[in-house]
This record gives structure tokens, sequence and C-alpha cells, in this order.
């Protein structure tokens, strides 16, 4: 960039700002509910803390090292657009799995939805749809409520309707009358066709494994083998390892944004000596967030349980998802970047970790966004699965949810009175604390709109906790410490919990994980106050002091070779007056 290039700074910031909001409310309209879709899929609790924790652990190696290869070859921009177009692109491949069953699809979106009663199960939709002539109504088997969480019928349901509709005759187990044939009354045909479609699905992967089955004898390549192991297995595994592999697909391309944007944003401002004002954008990404969650709820809430043909509503999500980073493509295109190839972005965070390995305040604090970010990713991705069967619908998930992140953008305004009330220390067990007791009080929700007063503590659990994060380092150093604690809490304690959350609920059930983070999160806000005063005192990480020592052993080399300079001009100049004077002599 030419020095004598005018920089419009307003302008760069309502870039940056728009950017932030834009991108943040294309995420916000899908990604808090991408646990519920695999959940309609059929995936187990496990499976879906096993996706969760996966992308969680990819984002934090691949992201700083793909902003780190994009500065070192300038190519910010390029990476900029190819990871919007190609992260929409991906995310629409979701879209194409079928699931194990399609109608608990159906049937989870009965149990959501505000105006629809009780849902009947897979079992009453297949009997009910196939009565024989000579039986009445009677016969049939009565309606009962299925909880959401039911993904798979009975087996002995599945067996018999089998029978039912491949020999065309009613199972023993069933009708008293075995010898009358069985014809299929077509009432509902949506009803009907997805009966039909879930109850063949056994018997077309019985065949297609005995078809894919090698003999022994035979053996394949070693490029064979994974996709003879896939084929091999049932299709709820066959349904989990593609799901991952896209997930896993999806995050390399989508992480390396919003690394890159940030360090091109933030060199352009500092280039300007406006540096300063770059964090006033962050609200803006809270704001879009807000919208954008509650927004979606509202819209998908009021659409039908199909949108079209067999696509559930919860589609909608990708479709907003992919229009919302259509719209930021202008944007991006328009952002001011700017390259500096003095500061190298790797040593500085090297530095970062050595700076907070050298404070024992500082290794109190990332421990405990380390916990942080392990409970948050319980509540991230298992509490609108909490909500859903307390009969909670998109609309009302998507309002608890924008209310959790506008009262997290209202903590600066309280800002200044906490900091004259609380210690950063103390904020930050406050913080944890008010975490702890939202986890709590998730585990005894009793309706639909039971969720939404906690979700105002966000203001403390977020909000406080990571501005007093900000406190823990002095101006200047926030950006690379806090770049290391975000690592540790969205992302590695993210991993973490999303991995250990999904075996727990597979076990104990949600109640318990809600309950179990809880005690955790109140343990160690009893020994977190007694570790800080126990902790030597020393000065908070100070990283320009850092930066501004080693400018100056450089300009003190610098100014030692120029009086070295400076002096052998003087000693030349002088020998040569004095050569002079003695000629005129």
């Amino acid at each position: 960039m030419k020095r004598n290039k005018q920089i419009n700074i307003r302008y760069a910031l309502a870039l940056a700002g728009t950017f932030n909001f834009l991108s943040c409310c294309a995420k916000a309209c899908l990604l808090p509910f991408l646990t519920l879709y695999f959940r309609q899929l059929g995936l187990t609790p496990a499976m879906t803390g096993i996706i969760m924790g996966t992308k969680h652990l990819v984002s934090l190696v691949w992201s700083p090292l793909a902003a780190l290869l994009s500065k070192h070859y300038n190519k910010r921009r390029l990476v900029i657009i190819a990871s919007l177009l190609s992260s929409a692109a991906v995310a629409l491949l979701l879209l194409l799995l079928p699931p194990v069953n399609v109608d608990a699809q159906v049937s989870s979106c009965n149990v959501s939805g505000p105006r629809v009663g009780p849902t009947q199960s897979v079992e009453t939709k297949v009997l009910t749809s196939s009565v024989s002539p000579g039986t009445t109504s009677n016969e049939t088997h009565p309606e009962a409520p299925v909880s959401p969480s039911i993904v798979t019928p009975p087996h002995n349901t599945v067996k018999d309707t089998k029978s039912l509709v491949m020999t065309g005759k009613p199972s023993p187990h069933r009708h008293d009358h075995p010898h009358e044939d069985t014809s299929v009354v077509v009432n509902n045909s949506l009803t009907t066709e997805s009966s039909m479609s879930s109850v063949q699905t056994p018997v077309r992967n019985k065949r297609s494994e005995v078809k894919s089955s090698p003999p022994q004898g035979d053996k394949q390549e070693g490029g064979f083998d994974f996709l003879g192991s896939l084929k091999a297995m049932d299709e709820p595994h066959q349904l989990f390892f593609m799901i991952l592999l896209i997930a896993s697909l999806w995050e390399c391309v989508s992480c390396p944004l919003e690394w890159t944007v940030d360090d091109g944003l933030y060199e352009y401002l500092d280039f300007a000596d406006a540096s300063d004002h770059y964090s006033s954008t962050g609200v803006w990404g809270l704001l879009g967030a807000a919208l954008g969650v509650g927004g979606t709820g509202l819209l998908v809430s009021r659409l039908n349980c199909l949108i079209a043909a067999k696509t559930p509503r919860i589609a909608a999500h990708f479709y907003f998802y992919a229009g919302l980073v259509a719209l930021i493509l202008p944007v991006a295109m328009s952002l001011p970047l700017h390259l500096n190839r003095k500061q190298d972005r790797a040593n500085r965070l090297l530095k970062a970790v050595q700076l907070i390995r050298g404070s024992p305040h500082a290794l109190l604090c990332a421990f405990t966004t380390l916990l942080v970010g392990v409970a948050g990713s319980a509540v991230d991705n298992f509490l609108l699965w909490q909500m859903q069967d307390r009969g909670s619908s998109e609309l009302h998930m998507g309002l608890s949810l924008a209310v959790a992140l506008l009262s997290q953008a209202a903590f600066p305004l309280l800002a200044g009175r906490v900091s004259k009330l609380l210690s950063p220390g103390r904020v930050l067990a406050v913080g944890a604390a008010s975490l702890g007791l939202q986890c709590f009080y998730y585990s005894f929700l009793w309706s639909s709109w039971a969720a939404l007063p906690a979700q105002l503590l966000d203001c403390l659990s977020a909000g406080a906790l990571w501005w007093a994060v900000k406190v823990q380092c002095e101006d200047g150093a926030e950006r690379n410490v806090r770049r290391i604690y975000e690592s540790l809490s969205l992302h590695l304690g993210g991993g973490l919990g999303s991995f250990a959350g999904g075996f727990v609920v597979q076990q104990f059930g949600l109640a318990w994980l809600f309950r179990g983070v809880a005690v955790g999160l109140m343990l160690w806000c009893v020994f977190l106050p007694l570790l800080q005063w126990k902790a030597p005192r020393q000065r908070r990480i100070n990283y320009s002091r850092l930066l501004a020592a080693e400018a100056s052993e450089a300009s003190d080399s610098e100014s030692e070779q120029d009086r070295d300079w400076l002096d052998k001009a003087m000693d030349t100049d002088g020998g040569n007056n004095s050569y002079g004077q003695r000629r005129n002599h």
C-alpha cells in the first residue's frame, strides 16, 4: 500500500461492521439448529457429539494455519471469496443425505409444532394405512403420543409390516384372520408413501448387503477397503460416516474466513493508526447473530412440516444460510485489506503463549476459559434437544437464543459499574458460576418457554467473562492473547465437551448432562478465588511493552550504526580541514 494513498477510516469501519453483521447472521441461521437436523436424520447423541467435536478440532488446527498461508502468499481476498462460496455449497450437501427413518422427521416436526396435536408412532401409521377388507376400524391400533427422540420403530413392528407388504397377507402376530388377503388402502398419500419407504428400507439394505458382500477367498485392493467396509455397515453408521466427512470438509473451507478477514482489516486500520477502533465492530456480530437466529426461528416455525415433496422444513435453515452468504460476497470483495509483511503472526502467537505460561493468574484464566468451553459445548449441542422434548418449536428456540445474544451484547453498558464493584478475577468467577446456574436450570425445564428467563444470565456468563479475559491484558496485548483464550475455550474446550457430552447423554440422558456440568463449574468457582489469592502477584501480561522493548533494541542498534557513521564522517571531515590548514600555512 502506498503511503500517499488517503485512507477513509469511517468507510473501512462501516464495511467491517457490515461484514461482521452479515457473516454472524448467516452462521446463526444454521449452526445453532445443526444438531437438531442430525437428530432428525436419526443420529444418536454420541454420534452427534463426535461430529461436533471433530468440527471444533479441525477449526483449532486449520484456522491459524490457513490465515498464515494466505498472508504468506498474499491471497487473502481469494481465500475469503473461496471460503464463502465453498462453505455454502458444502453445507447444502448435507440435504442430499437420506434419513434413517422418514417418519421421524415428520413426527419431530409435529411434536415441536405449536398447532399440531400428539403425533402417531411409526407403528401406528403403517398399521392404520393397511387394513383388510374383512376387518373394521375397531381392529386398528389406537394412536399413541411418542417422544421426538424416537427414531426407529420396534423390531417386531417392522418385521410384521414387512411380511404384510411383501406377501400381501396379514401377520399372525397382529391379526386373528390369517386366511384373508389384505389390500393397502391409501387414506393419506404422504403417510402411506413414507410408511412404505420406511418399511422397504430394511429389505433393500439386506439385499444390498448380500450383493455387496464379496466371497471369502477374494481379496480387495487397499483403495476399496474403506468403501467395502462402509457398504457392510448398517444404515445409521453409513449415515454417520458420510455426515462426518461432509462436516469436516465444511469446517475446512469455512474456518479460514474469520481469521483471514480479521487480520486483513486490523492491519489496514493499524496502517492508519486507527486499530483501537476495530474492537467496536464486534458488537455488530452479536446483533447480526441475534437477528439471524431469532428471525430464522420465526420464519421456519410458520412453514409446514414438509415444504416440498419429502423435504422437511428444517432444511430452510440451510437455504437461508446460502442466501445470506450470497449477500456477503459483494461486501467481501469491497473489504479494505492490507498486508504488513513486517509482522510475523506465528511469532506473536508463540510469544503470547509464553507470556500466559509465565503468569499464574493468566494460567488460571486459561483453565477457566477451557472449562467454560467444555460447558458451553453442552449447551450449544443439546439445549435445543432438551427444549424440543418439552414441546418447544423453532420459534421458542430462536427467540431464546436471540435473547441470550442481546443480553451478551448489552454487557458493555454495565462494564463500568461492574469494574467498580468487582476485580477482573472475581468477575471471571462470577461469569463461570452464572453458566453453571444456567446449566442447572436447563436440567429442570418444564414447558416450551421455560428456557427464556435463564438466557438473561448470558450477560454475565458470556459478556462478563470475556470482558474479564480482555482486562487480563493491557492495551496492545488483548488481540493475540485473547485469540489464545478463544482457541482454548471455543475450539479445544468445545471439542472435548462435545465428545464427552454426547456419550453422557447416550448413557444418562440430557438432564444429567446439564447437572453434571453445573456441579463441575460450581466446584471450580469455589476453588478459583482461593487459587487467585494464593497465586503470586505479578504484573499483567503486557505484550505491547515487549514489542516496544524489541523496537527499542532495534532502534538502539540502528542509532549506534548511525553514530558510528557520523563519527567516521566527522573524523574524516576534521582530517581534511587540518590538512587544508597545513597547506595554507
